[in-house]
């Protein structure tokens, strides 16, 4: 590995990024390297917008974007410890309303998950709110069956979190860690070790497949799912707000624009 590329990787491990940032700010400045090539040695604000540039040409995405930007920004400034600031703005994002499946739906994809494991899989993941790498993640330590809870450890931003999951589950998740070690994941794989994201997505499609679903929803659609439940139910934002583990409570309150009652209550004039 290029020494430039394992002090940043360095960096990344000591601050606790986690290893799916740590890999993607790898791949993002390796890329920058051999577009900047020599000049790569110190901050050229200019070089940096032109990558920039060439990349927003190509049709990558704000989000994408603003991803290389943090990842050289955090190697200039943060490894190399270089006082010049990188002065561009960050791409404006796309703001897209959350694919969101109805009660029905969920239970009618539920319906067609014939292995227990899975079922629990994604019940769980839609009853808690989880990302999927959290739902993968969990250790039996981390299920509270008698007090419906979950802890989840070092989520996004390195943060523990506890949240619920329904009674509906209380009987299978508690016979699903019963006489199991406490470091265990609670998905393990048939290799041994945690289900990979990959296999949790595959779970999540083909169930949404066999229900004749056609929205566009991937398995995050379960945790927004579970937000917009919730505040439809009328649970208070703040609360929402604190299960799903958001810093910044406007993160939240983008569920409140798909739940909106007044809209729903407006009938077209056609």
């Amino acid at each position: 590995m290029d020494s430039r590329i394992q002090r940043l990787d360095d960096e990344l491990r000591l601050r606790r990024y986690s290893p799916k940032t740590r890999t993607s700010y790898v791949r993002c400045v390796t890329e920058y390297f051999d577009f900047a090539k020599k000049r790569a040695s110190r901050v050229d604000v200019e070089l940096i917008r032109s990558f920039l540039l060439k990349k927003e040409g190509k049709g990558d995405s704000s989000q994408t974007i603003n991803v290389y930007l943090n990842a050289i920004k955090f190697y200039y400034r943060d490894v190399v410890k270089s006082p010049e600031r990188i002065d561009i703005k960050f791409a404006k994002r796309t703001k897209r309303l959350p694919v969101v499946l109805s009660k029905e739906e969920i239970e009618k994809m539920l319906s067609t998950i014939a292995n227990s494991k899975h079922y629990l899989l994604v019940a769980l993941s839609y009853s808690a709110g989880l990302r999927v790498s959290e739902a993968i993640h969990l250790r039996v330590r981390d299920i509270q069956p008698d007090e419906l809870m979950l802890t989840i450890r070092h989520a996004k931003g390195n943060k523990d979190r506890v949240t619920i999951f329904s009674e509906k589950l209380r009987a299978k998740m508690a016979s699903m860690v019963a006489g199991r070690e406490g470091g265990e994941y609670v998905f393990s794989s048939e290799r041994g070790g945690k289900l990979t994201e990959r296999t949790a997505q595959l779970v999540f499609q083909k169930a949404l497949q066999k229900a004749g679903i056609k929205k566009a929803a991937t398995f995050h659609s379960l945790r927004h799912s579970f937000a917009t439940h919730l505040l439809e139910n009328g649970t208070d934002v703040r609360y929402v707000q604190e299960l799903l583990g958001h810093q910044n409570i406007r993160t939240t309150q983008i569920y409140t624009q798909v739940t909106n009652p007044s809209i729903k209550r407006i009938k077209s004039p056609f």
